[in-house]
């Protein structure tokens, strides 16, 4: 029996593998998607293009087994060269689709928005207080666009807000609130606030709602009483380090929460 070299079976194992990694967890996220809590996803990813090259995958491996390995053909038969040239034409195909797209993490996209919105909050300020009308900072949602997350496979409509007063620092739990709530914690006496989102750690993605975190520390943005003439620098109030739980705090005093 005559049976192909190592490296052509190299090749169609590679090729194999690489198939059913890369479209395997396409179809397997398409699914989950559709029943998962929160899912880091901006939209829904159709299941039918991972559906369609695994089908097409199974066939060449049909064709390389029983038309092939079975017979003990040589390397001369083409049924060798299936898996590798659909491995080439799926990667090529999608490459020519994410040309009219532009690739970006929900992780990113919610960490523009919290800028967004802290820049908003922060041209508001005044020198002695910074702003706490909700009806106000409701006002900002409209040019956040929509939450770069799903739930249970629909996109939400829009963010929402909540606004928490006598807070000691940002809010790092919040139980109960749903995905795309913004979450405006202001300190006593209007001194600051903190600006927190409820969606996904960027570690994950699928689960429950969770305050937004990179590598297990909260992502909140500060928002400081106007310095005269200049506001502090969007990109400074980023702070990676703890802070102390807001919840306490803001159980301690009163919530403001505005619906879109």
């Amino acid at each position: 029996m005559t049976l192909p070299s190592r490296k052509t079976l190299l090749g169609n194992l590679l090729s194999l593998a690489a198939l059913g990694w890369i479209y395997g967890g396409d179809l397997a996220d398409a699914v989950r998607a559709r029943s998962a809590d929160v899912s880091a996803l901006i939209e829904l990813p159709s299941p039918v293009r991972p559906a369609v090259v695994l089908g097409l995958t199974a066939l060449a491996v049909g064709v390389a087994i029983f038309g092939g390995l079975a017979r003990g053909r040589a390397d001369d038969f083409k049924g060798y060269r299936l898996l590798p040239i659909l491995l080439v034409g799926a990667l090529f195909f999608d490459l020519m689709l994410a040309e009219s797209r532009i690739p970006i993490e929900s992780t990113d996209a919610a960490s523009m928005a919290l800028q967004r919105f802290q820049k908003l909050a922060q041209e508001q300020s005044t020198q002695d207080a910074v702003l706490e009308d909700p009806r106000v900072l409701q006002t900002f949602l409209e040019q956040l666009g929509r939450p770069p997350y799903l739930v249970r496979g629909e996109q939400l409509p829009g963010y929402t807000l909540q606004v928490r007063k006598d807070c000691e620092g940002p809010v790092q739990e919040a139980p109960g609130v749903r995905p795309g709530t913004l979450l405006y914690c202001v300190a006593p006496e209007r001194k600051g606030a903190w600006v927190t989102l409820v969606g996904l750690s960027a570690e994950t993605r699928f689960g429950p709602p969770e305050v937004l975190s990179v590598g297990g520390e909260t992502r909140f943005l500060l928002v400081q009483p106007a310095m005269g003439e200049e506001s502090p620098e969007p990109g400074t109030a980023f702070r990676d380090a703890q802070a102390p739980s807001a919840d306490v705090a803001a159980d301690a005093g009163s919530t403001s929460s505005l619906q879109p």
